[in-house]
């Protein structure tokens, strides 16, 4: 029997990122249930990220910390510009950055800001640095590399929004309790924030017995916060590493 066999899974990531999660469970057999909690939008402005853009070269670092930035980054630099060097949060973001054809030269030890700016920190002090992100991504990583001595410039490329098409969702997911799922997969805080936000807007309680799969401590951390432990965490923030935590649990 396969390690998912006849188990749902809740997976709350964002239509365009959930087929990569939901083939993987599908393929341990489980029954993937898709219900985004985010949205990803637009900035309100698109200025302050063409304005650094427009004087990419004059930039030590390129940084980005989700696939998502890379993919607003492809669409609106101009080409014979050429970055300095590159780092990357992880593993997946790498390998968008790769897609579009960009070099990287730094992936932390561990997945998460705090590494990022350990690894970049030695070499901080005058460099100037882009930071392409969410608008509301933390402040760790810039602030990080501030103290460290670094002309930081963070570049908003899109926002993160609740959609709340989910709503309806996630009313008719716990009508019955057949349908509940036996999982629930968080893949970053704001996952698990807009599902608790989500579960309001539709005057839900999640059922007991729901195990709450984390990927990674900044994840655990929020879910803490809002009163949902979770059972498991991935042991590096990655999605094979997130599926093979949970594949283990139930098996």
């Amino acid at each position: 029997m396969a390690a998912l066999e006849n188990k749902r899974i809740l997976v709350t990531r964002t239509r365009q990122q959930a087929s990569d999660l939901a083939a993987r469970l599908e393929a341990l057999g489980a029954t993937a249930l898709l219900v985004p909690t985010i949205e990803i939008v637009p900035p309100e402005t698109y200025a302050g990220l063409d304005a650094a853009l427009a004087q990419l070269e004059s930039y030590d670092w390129l940084l980005f910390t989700s696939a998502n930035a890379v993919e607003v980054f492809g669409q609106r630099r101009n080409p014979s510009l050429i970055p300095g060097r590159i780092a990357v949060i992880g593993p997946a973001t790498a390998q968008a950055a790769r897609e579009i054809g960009l070099q990287v030269d730094l992936i932390p030890s561990r997945y998460v800001a705090e590494s990022l700016a350990e690894a970049l920190a030695p070499e901080a002090l005058g460099c100037r640095i882009l930071l392409v992100r969410a608008t509301d991504a933390r402040d760790t990583l810039p602030e990080m590399l501030a103290a460290a001595g670094a002309e930081v410039t963070v570049a908003e490329a899109y926002r993160n929004r609740v959609p709340l098409d989910s709503v309806l969702t996630l009313r008719q997911l716990f009508q019955v309790p057949a349908n509940y799922p036996d999982a629930i997969t968080f893949t970053s805080a704001s996952t698990a924030r807009n599902l608790v936000a989500l579960l309001e807007a539709a005057s839900l309680t999640l059922p007991a017995g729901i195990i709450f799969v984390s990927i990674g401590p900044i994840t655990s951390r929020a879910l803490r916060d809002l009163g949902y432990p979770p059972h498991l965490e991935a042991a590096e923030p990655t999605i094979p590493a997130l599926v093979e935590s949970l594949a283990g649990y139930f098996t």
